[in-house]
């Protein structure tokens, strides 16, 4: 094992895929001379050249429609979008043809397209560069929707994505990208399936289920409360469409509370699916009702005073489970 950060974890996946299939490549705005804008593709220029790593023109809709088409003809597109945000000019090419062409041609054609780029908020970029965009996704049945936390798994779930047969989704956490963990040597090629969680944390008294941006956060106030006695049980989806299912609700049944925690808006989205599938396959387990620690309910404020209390952070989540915990 060695550590990298999430950024360079990214890189690496698609470098060996590159190498190790001929028909993958790399498509979108900035992505081969500059780099990357937060600098994902970093070297793969050099590597690859201008043919499998194409710097396109600021035209989501345009070069997404190219990747479908590509990966219709047999090609493995990596289109990357410079901030989800972005993706919403995109979300006819992704929605209506990547989703639906299996279905609609009768299994004639398969769509084997990576969408990835960062998601949900940075730091003071404004109510339209800061949408979590996991709900829209995860509604759409023929989509499967990835959202690592750690670098082995952006890694690991990467690769997998690259050599999957259907379109995928892949959820960055922007504010992820510098953030360390060990991952295998190079040489391992370490894929990790769709529709498994990790158990980011063991614990015995409550439920914590969280993707992306807010782990770390999760993973602080469970050590807060460790000290006071108090042992949380930390699971990370890891893919939200599929969704493990299984993986929650036994630990739910082993703790009898839950919290989930996201950084979508509280109305509707996979938190929401999250709470309905709890309560109804471990209602008689539950001591409390499930509780969410979510954004509030708000566009986000470019004021950086008003965005740190618009994300969900610490306190929020601290709440939440001391609530579901009868600790007032």
């Amino acid at each position: 094992m060695r550590e990298i950060t999430y950024r360079d974890a990214l890189k690496e996946a698609m470098a060996e895929e590159m190498e190790r299939d001929p028909r993958v490549f790399v498509m979108g705005e900035e992505v081969g001379y500059y780099q990357g804008a937060y600098k994902v593709t970093r070297g793969l220029l050099e590597q690859f050249g201008p043919e499998r790593v194409i710097d396109a023109p600021i035209a989501e809709a345009g070069f997404a429609g190219v990747g479908v088409g590509a990966a219709m003809t047999g090609l493995r597109p990596v289109i990357e979008f410079m901030t989800w945000n972005f993706s919403l000019v995109a979300f006819d090419q992704i929605v209506n043809n990547a989703a639906k062409m299996y279905q609609m041609s009768a299994g004639q054609f398969s769509v084997p397209i990576v969408f990835r780029g960062p998601n949900a908020s940075a730091r003071q970029v404004g109510s339209q560069h800061s949408h979590a965009v996991e709900p829209f996704y995860c509604n759409v049945p023929g989509l499967h929707v990835v959202y690592p936390s750690t670098p082995r798994d952006a890694k690991g779930l990467l690769k997998t994505a690259i050599r999957g047969s259907n379109p995928v989704v892949f959820l960055e956490g922007e504010t992820l990208y510098g953030a360390k963990g060990l991952v295998p040597e190079v040489a391992e090629d370490e894929t990790i399936p769709f529709g498994k969680a990790r158990i980011a944390r063991e614990g015995k008294d409550a439920t914590v289920v969280v993707w992306g941006r807010p782990t770390p956060a999760v993973l602080e106030v469970a050590e807060k409360f460790a000290r006071e006695g108090i042992e949380l049980e930390v699971i990370d989806p890891r893919t939200l469409r599929p969704l493990d299912t299984d993986s929650i609700v036994a630990s739910v049944k082993k703790t009898h509370r839950c919290v989930v925690v996201h950084e979508h808006w509280p109305f509707g989205g996979p938190g929401a699916e999250i709470v309905d599938r709890v309560q109804r396959e471990a209602f008689d387990h539950l001591d409390a009702p499930v509780l969410r620690a979510t954004n509030l309910d708000v566009p986000m404020p470019y004021a950086a005073g008003l965005e740190t209390q618009v994300i969900v952070g610490a306190d929020r989540i601290e709440a939440a489970i001391r609530k579901v915990l009868y600790l007032g």
